[in-house]
């Protein structure tokens, strides 16, 4: 568990450099970064100093220049590194999505049909995600889980889908490991 508490703003800054660095690997200019949390370049310069302070990331000089995330920012937002995560599949209005790993899949109220709701955990951006969008994850890599439903609200500081759920399948025979 990190130490380290940060603000919303610092949270959802850190959030998008570390999306942004997934795709490209290349450090991060400050103005993609803004464009990516609707703020002022200059607002993000500023927090840039603090989060490097907190040594989560690293300026990069030059033209090709930027930020990159350092492995304490992934700690700090409790997002696992894998060299070869599991793939689960992810569909958003019935197409594929590649861009985006689904790290955890939490749900809540499960005793409540009507209430059912699936906190879907991810690395990569949600931006495109809206309101009552129909959403399928899984099958998952053990369980063989899909949860089907519809995108009820979305938390953009910690990257999460919550899901009014639909259906959920899960196979009934026995697992094969």
């Amino acid at each position: 568990m990190s130490s380290i508490e940060l603000t919303p703003s610092q949270k959802k800054i850190l959030r998008a450099l570390t999306n942004l660095h997934k795709e490209s690997e290349d450090a991060i200019k400050g103005e993609d970064i803004a464009e990516q949390v609707d703020r002022n370049p200059g607002t993000i310069r500023n927090q840039m100093q603090s989060l490097k302070a907190l040594q989560l990331v690293e300026g990069v000089p030059g033209p090709k220049g930027g930020y990159k995330p350092t492995a304490a920012a992934y700690e700090a937002l409790e997002i696992q590194q894998m060299d070869d995560p599991a793939s689960v599949p992810l569909e958003h209005e019935g197409e594929s999505v590649e861009d985006i790993i689904v790290e955890e899949i939490d749900l809540s109220s499960v005793h409540h049909p009507e209430l059912c709701r699936a906190e879907i955990h991810m690395q990569g951006s949600i931006d495109d995600f809206s309101e009552d969008d129909a959403v399928t994850v899984g099958p998952t890599p053990l369980s063989k889980l899909v949860v089907e439903g519809r995108v009820d609200g979305k938390d953009d500081t910690n990257n999460i889908l919550i899901l009014r759920i639909v259906d959920m399948i899960a196979p009934a025979d026995e697992p094969a490991h």
